[in-house]
């Protein structure tokens, strides 16, 4: 990092995947940012479609769809990325982030924040991961379920104990007592089935019919794979932290190692925000549509100081950014 750049109070953008989605998302944003209105513009131009009228329009069904939502959420995180830098640019003094991560889907946000891939190669590839992901859920029918209220060890020995029905097993481990599973049908109903039993406060079958982050996703892998070797990808800028095994990405060996395995590996979200802390971060803003990432980071840790962008009155507008923003040091 250069000398005259200063870390801002060591702070990591973060960047949601799926789920994150609503209608009207970055609609208000493009109204104050002529810099996310571009991005929009330039994300229609890419993919020959109206993306941007679909993120601000709907109809909420075509916007949930896996091929759609992907890189919807994609483009409305690079527009709140491009919209910071454009209220950066304004100040007399230059600030940077200090780290990047994404959760999932997220993390092909934080390769282009971080320089490792450009937006326009991003969007391809999100857009390419979500049909793989597709076509690998048809061959390989599966599900995902949410576990609220058992440690992930536990959750962990359920889906081993159900694995005899198939392949079942932890998808993401959000946080203390919020973990996800994947896997196929029956092994996927069995685990679910015996984290009843053993007491977890919820657990509730998910409305996705592909099986995230596990080896039923080998092909999309595969296919991603093929994808990121076309491309010229660079060291990042910055450090990322991935999801895989929540450790820093310096190089692009290693991140071209990430976006391919994290398909079909699990997104250890918890350790992630736990390594960034250990490196130093003070910080954790996300960038993107919804906070689900920023109610995240609270749990795993009730006094860090989180803020997402799309809060409090657009975020870039809002009180509480500019005071963080005068104390950039």
């Amino acid at each position: 990092m250069d000398q005259d750049v200063k870390p801002w109070s060591r702070a990591a953008l973060i960047f949601p995947g799926q789920g994150s989605q609503h209608v009207g998302m970055g609609e208000r944003l493009v109204r104050v940012s002529r810099a996310a209105r571009d991005v929009f513009k330039r994300a229609d131009e890419v993919l020959e479609a109206h993306l941007s009228k679909l993120c601000f329009e709907g109809p909420a069904e075509d916007l949930e769809s896996t091929i759609n939502q992907q890189p919807a959420t994609f483009v409305t995180s690079v527009a709140w990325l491009e919209a910071l830098k454009e209220r950066w640019s304004m100040l007399d003094r230059k600030i940077e982030p200090y780290m990047f991560a994404g959760h999932s889907m997220g993390e092909f946000t934080a390769a282009v924040a971080a320089g490792s891939i450009s937006f326009e190669e991003g969007l391809l590839l999100v857009k390419e991961r979500g049909i793989l992901m597709d076509q690998a859920g048809t061959e390989f029918p599966g599900g995902m379920a949410s576990i609220i209220g058992l440690p992930e060890e536990t959750v962990a020995e359920i889906c081993k104990q159900a694995s005899t029905e198939g392949y079942v097993g932890l998808a993401t481990a959000n946080c203390e007592g919020q973990n996800v599973i994947s896997g196929a049908l029956k092994p996927l109903k069995l685990a679910m089935e015996l984290a009843e039993r053993a007491n977890a406060r919820k657990v509730v079958r998910l409305p996705i019919t592909i099986a995230s982050h596990s080896p039923l996703m080998a092909k999309a892998s595969e296919g991603m794979s093929r994808l990121l070797q076309r491309l010229p990808m660079r060291d990042p800028t910055h450090p990322l932290v991935g999801n895989v095994n929540a450790e820093v990405l310096e190089t692009q060996p290693e991140v071209f190692v990430e976006l391919r395995d994290q398909l079909t590996h699990g997104v250890r979200w918890a350790k992630s925000v736990a390594e960034m802390e250990a490196q130093g971060v003070d910080l954790f803003m996300e960038a993107g549509p919804g906070n689900v990432l920023t109610r995240l980071v609270r749990r795993i840790d009730y006094n860090v100081n989180s803020l997402s962008l799309s809060d409090e009155y657009e975020g870039l507008l809002s009180e509480r950014f500019a005071a963080l923003e005068a104390g950039a040091r």
